[in-house]
């Protein structure tokens, strides 16, 4: 209770603070000109001008540099007709002040790229209104098209997304809708060639700066695309705006960017490592090198996003869904293996994986670039607990791709031959998700796990540990997915391991379908599973034999994790 009072408080002096910025703050060191107030470091960025942002969530956002292009841009005119690059998630969902939405204006931003739209809000409501184009792409291509661009290469290519929506031979490509905007990515042979537009402008936040004008990460909680952007920009003949929050004594062993690679320098003490922490203030459980108090972190976390209400709440029929695939994990993974989970329900996985004491075999990947530790829950997605070292999103998803071993991610929907949908929820742009990391992480892991409910709007409860269906609702396993994020026939033919975690059971993919290996208690295979979404053609296994949960898995009394193998030719070589 007194956490929950104590967030209170600090969000209601967060809330506060949200109309007081000062865009004409003098910097205050004298004598470089690096060192330029919020405002005048606006005027630097050019009409039309292709910009590269960071951040992911409430995290790691350039706030005082989005305000001040905003208002530039309302008082002056300038800049405008901006394209707009945000790997990840970058909004505020239309409800958080301080994120890339700023600068969704009519006329300000005239095309947008991202891998995760959902949360930009303002600017879907103008690409909407055909004022704004949108294109999606997956998020570790965009950061290695960052990455690119800064050794002066344009494009690349790579089976990333081969066989799913962005493959013009199977959907839209980078248009989310079909005709609408340039094409940035087209079929080479067996892969996929992606491109980005050439980025001339770089709005970055670090954590502080000495009077030479070098920039430093010093206790940040993530590193994402800062490096690749600001070096894409420079190498691009463009301009590099940096924010930081304090200045420090020049430390050649620590330094992040020189001063001969950034343009201007905004000293904002109001800076936040994420939603209502100032950087001046951190939260040492997101930096690498500090003790931490799990249990009390998690706390105020979860307490933090009860008030906030930005995720939707969970009840026991979710929590009896995390630990059914938490159990299934312990049966695909094995000890010193790496793991990349997804926002949402696979969060709660890593909790458990942690109270189950299995999380000392594992190490726990984020795709901001954070390795090992627990990865944080809801808006606090993208950051790690404990984490043990930082890394840039790019270099994250190369590791990824050579040492990924499983990866749990969330469902839209799924269909009978194994496809996937988490980037489109309804028709249009307005609801569109986008696929994050999620295409790169299924292309690069060896093991893919899935959890999701089996219909949206069901009534479901737990009684007596048994699952009962008082209402069914809309089916989320159908004939064929809206849109297919995951191939599943690619899956296969690349020989992955991947399986499907509902409410109801649990299932397979095969070359037959989706096989159906073990069910809740009190569900009815036939009733419940087939006969309720037959356009799915859900299988049975061909020995007939079917698993039931037990009742741990049902209502957490007495519920444990095992590793199910911990020896053979199969585990993964020691952690890198």
């Amino acid at each position: 209770m007194l956490t929950k009072l104590s967030m209170m408080i600090q969000l209601l002096r967060w809330k506060k603070s949200w109309a007081r910025r000062d865009l004409d703050l003098a910097p205050p060191v004298k004598g470089n000109p690096k060192f330029m107030t919020a405002r005048q470091a606006a005027r630097l960025v050019p009409d039309g001008a292709v910009v590269v942002s960071t951040g992911m969530a409430g995290t790691m956002r350039a706030s005082i540099l989005y305000w001040a292009i905003r208002d530039v841009f309302q008082k002056e005119g300038h800049p405008g007709k901006l394209t707009w690059i945000a790997a990840g998630g970058a909004g505020g969902r239309g409800k958080i002040p301080g994120t890339v939405e700023e600068c969704g204006l009519d006329g300000l931003i005239t095309r947008m790229i991202s891998a995760h739209l959902e949360t930009l809000k303002s600017v879907l409501a103008l690409a909407d209104k055909g004022r704004c184009e949108v294109a999606v792409l997956p998020q570790g291509t965009m950061v290695h098209l960052i990455e690119a661009q800064g050794r002066g290469e344009d494009s690349i290519v790579t089976d990333v997304g081969v066989g799913t929506f962005v493959d013009p031979r199977v959907g839209t490509g980078s248009q989310v809708l079909p005709g609408i905007g340039d094409v940035l990515v087209v079929p080479e042979g067996d892969n996929l060639r992606y491109r980005l537009p050439t980025i001339t402008a770089a709005v970055m936040l670090a954590t502080a700066a000495d009077v030479e004008g070098n920039v430093y990460m010093i206790d940040a909680p993530m590193l994402t695309e800062v490096r690749e952007g600001v070096l894409a920009a420079k190498k691009n003949g463009g301009v590099a705006l940096v924010t930081v929050a304090s200045i420090v004594p020049k430390d050649e062993s620590r330094i992040f960017l020189r001063a001969d690679e950034v343009d201007a320098i905004v000293v904002n003490p109001s800076n936040e490592m994420t939603l209502s922490v100032l950087q001046s203030k951190p939260w040492r459980e997101f930096v690498p090198g500090h003790p931490v108090d799990f249990d009390k972190s998690m706390k105020r976390m979860k307490a933090f996003n009860d008030i906030l209400k930005l995720d939707p709440a969970r009840g026991p029929v979710e929590d009896a869904l995390a630990r059914a695939c938490a159990t299934q994990f312990t049966r695909v993974a094995r000890p010193g293996c790496h793991v990349c989970i997804g926002y949402g329900l696979p969060q709660e996985v890593g909790r458990l994986v942690r109270a189950g004491g299995l999380s000392k075999d594992v190490k726990f990947l984020i795709e901001t670039g954070v390795y090992g530790g627990i990865p944080a829950p809801g808006c606090f997605f993208g950051m790690g607990i404990a984490p043990e070292r930082l890394m840039s999103s790019a270099e994250m998803f190369h590791l990824c791709r050579k040492q990924l071993d499983v990866t749990l991610l969330g469902i839209l929907q799924a269909d009978a031959e194994g496809n996937v949908n988490v980037s489109r929820k309804a028709p249009g742009v307005i609801a569109y998700i986008g696929p994050g990391g999620f295409m790169d992480l299924v292309t690069s892991a060896k093991n893919i796990v899935f959890v999701g409910s089996w219909m949206a709007r069901a009534d479901m409860v737990i009684e007596g540990g048994k699952l009962n269906i008082r209402k069914p609702g809309i089916p989320k396993f159908v004939a064929k997915v809206d849109e297919v994020t995951f191939s599943g026939r690619a899956a296969l033919a690349a020989g992955k391991n991947v399986s499907y975690v509902t409410n109801v059971g649990c299932f397979r993919l095969t070359t037959r379908g989706l096989e159906l290996f073990a069910v809740a208690p009190g569900v009815d295979p036939q009733r419940d599973i087939i006969d309720a979404c037959p356009d799915a053609r859900i299988v049975m296994p061909l020995d007939g034999k079917l698993e039931t949960w037990d009742a741990g898995i049902m209502t957490g009394a007495g519920f444990g994790l095992r590793w199910e193998s911990t020896a053979g030719d199969d585990v993964p070589a020691a952690f890198a």
